[in-house]
């Protein structure tokens, strides 16, 4: 979102490890207060950039089979035992939610000597917008009164690493780039056991480590992640795309190769990862006293002369120049210096740039670990249509690289959980995987930022508040969503309250007729014409607005009516009805046959038509002819790539179906422009971000329309299957489902239709073919049409 980027201007060793088998958020927790102390360094104020390293050693009779502990920190951690990493942390949250992790460090102790050592940092001033924070801090709790052989308090030492300094530099709402000076720094062992810290002074009491809900006043309120641990996977570079200065070793990068560059020189090296990706990068060099190494990481290459402005193709490298976010290190002279970023970047190209002095650098390695939520793919599609398959994976990497202990809008910039993206993004989990955790967690966030007046933040977890009112609308479209897909009555049911908050919030704005006049704060619907803010009549009204309050008064409705106060579900129909005659009256345009953006009927566009489709404005009759305006009328204002997800809906609600696969356009231009995850804007060679989850929505329709599968009762209790085949005469998939998965297959032989389906046990269904519908069981259905 680049509004909130002009707002906030305003105001080593993880390459082998593997934490997700150690970090188990399933484990319970006792419900008993905490005896642990929230620790610092000594002198540290916690409100300035820092970098600390805590350690403690333990001799234990015997190695354990369990020692489970929960820790946390602010803002960030990294814990080790004996040299290896086991857990990192927190997941994001705020001050009223602030999360720990359960972690059983028993596989990594031994009997005898053990070290625990914990990295902790917080990036106070230069902090990513999404990171909430009180003051630095870290605290260790023992599950039990044998564990709590390890709580922090003064018998653990600090000390803050001198030799860390942030890069503000290049803009950025995520965090900055690392400034390392390995002379200055404490060096990798510091985290075995065998590392000398005699010097290093006992850390200081901050407070009581206080469980929700168990203290009168509030600066860490600790609950359990609800979040399994990040996926953590070894990923080399796999492409040198250019050397200038040296001649590289045969492989390199690809293959581990020592690469030395001489004194006195200056070395810069391209290299490619061939496709995007998130890795934490570590860098691992010798010698080289004072020699200055840059690291910088870009999703894609500029175009010479541009200003930093056109891509171009993402493969070429000829004419392009190099712009993004740097990590910078000085050479202390000795062997075995490694860097590894605190926080993982994103990148396709990263650029190597070495200025030797008196001595050589070796540079001994350089490899990426990658990083994300560990979503396990389990839909299926089969078909022999490649295209299909490379939309689907392209699709699948971006939602990947925009989900890790939140979903967020882009990895490269601002890594910020918007509500209009993250409603995308959950839906392709729910089509995609059987996890619906990162989804709850949202919605439980957004609950969570619910101004008083009731309603949400455009984005949250935010160090800062922002609102884009329509947003809010679509968090009660999420609800829907959640419910219809996976149930869950109580999880929603709980949240209906704020739903109903945000629906009198926008009662207040709403004139006699229903129509929202002047919608308040950043009324932002998409990057297209006036759609990001701009669009209103000389009343004050829209019909995009007055369309996205009817569509939430509906799903509100239908929540209340089987799950919440029916009283309120009679209150939301009435005013729905009465929003739609409102709508009908003001904005329908008899003469052009569309609806108009506003009372002046002077803009129309594909967003206000979609929705009137989707809100049930239009009648059976009317839809096609409407439908064939929003595909054929480019006087229309055009729907950008993430409003093509209603765009499309619409259209399939209005019959035209069959042609879904022409409408993918775009994604062919993102193909053909060398992109490996879908671009934020249309304009794919301008694009800010290469990498925007709210573009992958045809790994949602590739499911839901061309296979057909549809929840047709909450909790997919019951099952619609509706395919749009088009040309397609042959193509099966499966997508999990709450019970089990749902899968389908057609294959057209011998002028006939060969359907297969099979449902979930517990379920039942119906199979809607071109002008007739047919029942589906439980089970393995078969048809011959």
């Amino acid at each position: 979102m680049r509004f909130y980027f002009i707002l906030l201007l305003i105001i080593s060793a993880l390459a082998c490890t593997k934490p997700a088998a150690a970090q188990t958020a399933g484990l319970s927790t006792a419900q008993r207060p905490w005896n642990a102390q929230w620790i610092a360094a000594q002198g540290d104020n916690g409100k300035t950039y820092g970098v600390f390293y805590f350690r403690k050693n333990i001799n234990l009779a015997a190695k354990p089979k369990v020692f489970v502990v929960h820790i946390s920190a602010d803002n960030r951690y990294k814990l080790y035992i004996n040299g290896t990493l086991v857990s990192l942390g927190p997941a994001r949250g705020d001050t009223y939610y602030w999360n720990y992790e359960t972690v059983d460090l028993a596989p990594y102790l031994s009997a005898g000597k053990n070290t625990v050592a914990a990295l902790v940092w917080n990036e106070a001033q230069y902090s990513p917008a999404a990171q909430i924070s009180v003051r630095t801090g870290f605290i260790l709790q023992g599950s039990s009164p044998t564990e709590e052989l390890l709580n922090t308090n003064d018998t653990w030492k600090g000390v803050q690493d001198m030799g860390h300094q942030p890069i503000p530099g290049y803009f950025f709402a995520a965090s900055k780039g690392e400034l390392v000076d390995m002379n200055k720094a404490i060096k990798a062992d510091w985290t075995t056991a065998g590392f000398d810290d005699s010097t290093w002074p006992a850390a200081g009491k901050l407070a009581d480590g206080k469980l929700k809900g168990m203290a009168w006043g509030i600066n860490w309120a600790l609950v359990p992640s609800t979040l399994p641990p990040r996926e953590m996977t070894y990923q080399r570079l796999l492409k040198l795309r250019s050397a200038a200065g040296i001649n590289t070793p045969a492989g390199f990068p690809e293959t581990k190769a020592a690469l030395t560059i001489p004194a006195n020189t200056t070395v810069s090296l391209l290299l490619d990862q061939t496709f995007e990706t998130n890795a934490f990068v570590t860098l691992n060099f010798s010698g080289g006293k004072d020699a200055g190494i840059s690291l910088g990481y870009a999703e894609s290459l500029y175009e010479k002369g541009t200003k930093g402005v056109n891509k171009g193709n993402r493969n070429d490298v000829d004419g392009k120049e190099f712009v993004g976010r740097i990590d910078s290190l000085v050479a202390d002279g000795s062997k075995g210096q490694s860097f590894t970023t605190l926080n993982f970047r994103t990148y396709r190209y990263i650029k190597l740039l070495v200025k030797t002095k008196d001595e050589p650098l070796v540079i001994d390695d350089l490899y990426g670990t990658f990083t994300a939520y560990p979503f396990k793919r389990s839909s299926v599609m089969n078909t022999d249509n490649a295209e299909i398959t490379q939309m689907l994976d392209i699709g699948w990497r971006t939602a990947r690289l925009n989900a890790w202990e939140t979903y967020t809008d882009c990895p490269y910039y601002e890594q910020l959980q918007y509500i209009g993206d993250t409603r995308i993004q959950a839906v392709i989990s729910y089509y995609n995987t059987s996890d619906d955790r990162l989804a709850r967690n949202a919605l439980n966030q957004m609950d969570h930022s619910r101004l008083p007046e009731g309603i949400t933040a455009s984005c949250y977890p935010s160090n800062g508040t922002q609102v884009i009112s329509p947003f809010s609308l679509w968090y009660i479209g999420m609800l829907h969503d959640y419910w219809m897909y996976r149930g869950d009555n109580d999880f929603i049911s709980n949240k209906l309250p704020g739903a109903r908050g945000v629906l009198d919030f926008f009662s207040k704005y709403q004139q006699a007729d229903g129509s929202i006049k002047d919608t308040p704060y950043w009324a932002f619907v998409d990057w297209a014409g006036n759609m990001w803010g701009e669009v209103k009549g000389k009343d004050g009204s829209a019909a995009i607005y007055d369309l996205q309050l009817l569509w939430a008064y509906q799903w509100a409705a239908e929540m209340e009516s089987k799950i919440g106060l029916k009283d309120y579900a009679q209150i939301y129909n009435s005013k729905a009805t009465q929003l739609k005659a409102t709508i009908q009256r003001k904005y329908w345009d008899p003469a052009k046959k569309l609806y108009a953006d506003t009372k002046e009927r002077n803009g129309y566009s594909q967003h206000v038509n979609s929705l009137a489709i989707l809100t049930g404005m239009v009648s059976s009759a009317d839809m096609p002819a409407l439908a064939k305006k929003l595909l054929n009328d480019k006087s229309l204002t055009q729907c950008s790539v993430y409003f093509k997800y209603y765009l499309h809906q619409a259209l399939v609600k209005a019959g035209l179906g069959n042609d879904y696969m022409n409408w993918l356009g775009i994604y062919r231009e993102n193909m053909a422009m060398g992109l490996t995850t879908w671009a934020e804007y249309s304009d794919v060679n301008t694009s800010r971000s290469d990498c925007h989850a709210w573009g992958a929505s045809p790994n949602i329709e590739f499911f839901r329309t061309i296979l057909g599968i549809d929840s047709y009762a909450p909790g997919f209790s019951k099952i619609k299957i509706e395919p749009h085949l088009g040309a397609i005469t042959k193509i099966s998939g499966a997508i999990p489902h709450p019970d089990g998965n749902v899968s389908v297959a057609y294959a057209f032989e011998n002028s006939k239709w060969k359907i297969t389906i099979s449902l979930p046990q517990k379920t039942s269904g119906i199979l809607v073919w071109k002008t007739k519908t047919y029942k589906l069981k439980g089970g393995y259905n078969s048809f011959m049409i």
